[in-house]
């Protein structure tokens, strides 16, 4: 009796260590693959890609018509608005008949060539003559002296008349202008659309004096086409680049996907932003309203972990992986956050077995009762 109940204790003894070795549990996951993306928060408005501003080409004229509002839709050299051209039409005729006249000077001038050439022609063969007269002695020095003075004096006339042609043939040029002149300020009082696009503001008043200085008659968004103008943080600006995909919250329309289009090279040194254009689009986009988003810096699949799988302290960035039922402290490079995920970029292989929560409790060489995170 006494050697069954020895028996009994020794078979107990086993079952009660084994008892007392029951290993903690722990939360685990799988290093998988997955997707990781970096993202960068912006802000700004909707503006024109690109404002024209219409202005007159003529000042001092008073405005006879405005053919275009707000809101409407114009082509490439459109008519927008017209100005008084009574006086301007008078300054074309007023070009044209000193035009005419100047051509009228010029005939005139080879008219005088063509009397002076004459008269040189005379008076060159009557100093020959006089020449051999003297020569054969029929004649007197006096009289020779006599046609080589008048010979000199119509050679003279003859060169002024020719300078002449070269004066009236300068002032036909200048009236040519001066009459072109007169006719492009005529047609600049129709005033056209340089480009197509919308018009977005109208500042004229019929009757209102043209200038060119001051507000424009109106501004046109070329082609309707309107983006974002944001502003970035100077520290993220370097990760932007022109072809990032956005994301961007318009007001009172919704999300609207887009694409940087534009960086500027420099930031405001007042409040350390630089600004960048968003090409985006949808309907019903308005020039002011609020626009907030995401630019996506970085998409790529990479390995990864949850992210309170990565521990931090004095030596750096780990993970507790698990060899059967033993963690084993393995350092790793962590890189960017997306989703609950951390990414992985040295120190881990896919498929490795790590604890996902409450890594701090254990420690290097610990074993434990893997439980998959659900």
């Amino acid at each position: 009796m006494m050697r069954l109940a020895l028996l009994l204790v020794s078979l107990a003894l086993p079952a009660q260590a084994q008892q007392g070795a029951i290993l903690p549990v722990a939360t685990v996951a799988p290093v998988i693959r997955a997707e990781i993306v970096e993202q960068i928060p912006v802000a700004g408005s909707l503006v024109p890609r690109n404002e024209v501003l219409v202005v007159p080409q003529v000042n001092g004229y008073p405005i006879e018509a405005l053919l275009v509002d707000i809101g409407d839709t114009v082509a490439a050299g459109d008519v927008m608005a017209r100005l008084d051209s009574r006086t301007l039409q008078a300054q074309v005729m007023q070009a044209e008949a000193e035009l005419v006249r100047a051509n009228a000077a010029v005939d005139q001038a080879r008219s005088q060539i063509d009397s002076a050439a004459a008269t040189a022609d005379q008076t060159s063969a009557a100093r020959t003559r006089s020449q051999t007269l003297l020569d054969n002695g029929t004649t007197t020095q006096a009289l020779l002296d006599q046609a080589v003075a008048a010979d000199l004096t119509a050679q003279a006339a003859l060169r002024t008349a020719r300078d002449g042609l070269r004066v009236a043939q300068a002032q036909v040029q200048q009236a040519q202008a001066a009459r072109d002149i007169a006719m492009l300020n005529l047609g600049n009082a129709t005033i056209r659309a340089s480009v197509a696009g919308i018009v977005s503001a109208r500042s004229g008043q019929v009757g209102a004096i043209a200038g060119s200085t001051g507000e424009p008659l109106f501004r046109l968004i070329e082609d309707g086409v309107i983006e974002v103008e944001a502003e970035v943080i100077e520290t993220a600006l370097g990760q932007v680049s022109a072809g990032d995909t956005a994301q961007m919250s318009v007001a009172g329309i919704g999300i609207v996907p887009g694409s940087v289009r534009r960086i500027s090279p420099t930031v405001n040194a007042a409040n350390r932003l630089g600004t960048i254009r968003i090409s985006v689009d949808a309907e019903g986009l308005r020039t002011g309203l609020f626009a907030s988003g995401w630019i996506v810096t970085t998409q790529r699949e990479s390995s990864t972990v949850p992210t309170t799988a990565v521990l931090t302290d004095a030596e750096g960035d780990y993970v507790l992986k698990l060899d059967g039922d033993t963690l084993l402290r393995t350092p790793v490079t962590a890189g960017l956050i997306w989703n609950g995920r951390r990414e992985v970029l040295d120190g881990l292989a896919d498929g490795d077995i790590v604890v996902a929560r409450a890594g701090a409790f254990f420690a290097n060489g610990d074993r434990i009762t893997p439980q998959e995170v659900e």
